[in-house]
């Protein structure tokens, strides 16, 4: 009998789609991954909104010694440039409309002000707290205390560290996640555009997005859990 997969490893992600918080939602045990060497143009500094123009790609820069052969958890911010300003600018351009940016706004515009964060890893770990935090989820996610192969990974834990991808060459197939389609600011004039970063969906949907999450993971998956 094949074992219960209870357990996920991820990697550390800037505000990651949909797809990566349905994992939060439907695993008890979720390791965040430390100990990878840094893989650039992946979700690891990099978050997907819908802007007027489509899809934009926002991406925390990182210094030029965070390269290849640097492990994640030694990854810095670089602030070189004003990111950060950029980046609420881009948010408030693209979601100042949203029927629920008012009332998450205020939680999130800390992190694009003066307060700066030296490694990635820490920075996105507590922007991902104040989104779970602001949907209600307690999720139990552990950083890893060393890096496991893929070949090593045990029977009971499910390695999504590189399925998650901007790219869909690079993507894994996931038959657990079925996007589920919801209202957004511009989607009259794209048509609905899936697994953009969480707040997307949580601009769009406030309170539902939990809701949304859930029926965006199969009901097969949530059984296992007891859910």
């Amino acid at each position: 009998m094949e074992s219960r997969k209870n357990s996920i490893l991820l990697s550390s992600a800037y505000l990651a789609p949909v797809q990566y918080y349905t994992k939060l939602l439907s695993y008890q045990e979720v390791g965040i991954e430390l100990y990878e060497h840094f893989l650039k143009q992946t979700y690891r500094n990099r978050t997907t909104i819908l802007s007027a123009n489509g899809p934009q790609n926002l991406t925390v820069p990182v210094t030029e010694g965070s390269n290849s052969k640097r492990l994640f958890q030694d990854v810095a911010i670089s602030y070189d440039h004003p990111w950060q300003k950029l980046h609420w600018r881009a948010l408030l351009s693209a979601y100042n409309n949203a029927p629920f940016f008012e009332y998450y706004c205020d939680s999130l515009k800390p992190f694009y002000q003066e307060k700066r964060w030296r490694y990635l890893i820490d920075f996105n770990e507590e922007i991902q707290q104040v989104v779970l935090a602001e949907m209600n989820l307690k999720c139990a996610t552990k950083r890893t205390e060393f890096f496991t192969s893929p070949g090593e990974i045990s029977s009971g834990t499910t390695d999504f560290r590189y399925a998650i991808h901007p790219k869909t060459s690079h993507q894994l197939h996931d038959e657990n996640f079925i996007p589920v389609v919801y209202m957004q600011v511009f989607q009259e004039k794209f048509g609905f555009t899936p697994n953009l970063g969480i707040l997307d969906l949580l601009f769009n949907e406030g309170p539902m997005a939990v809701d949304i999450l859930k029926k965006s993971t199969s009901q097969k998956r949530l059984g296992d859990l007891g859910t």
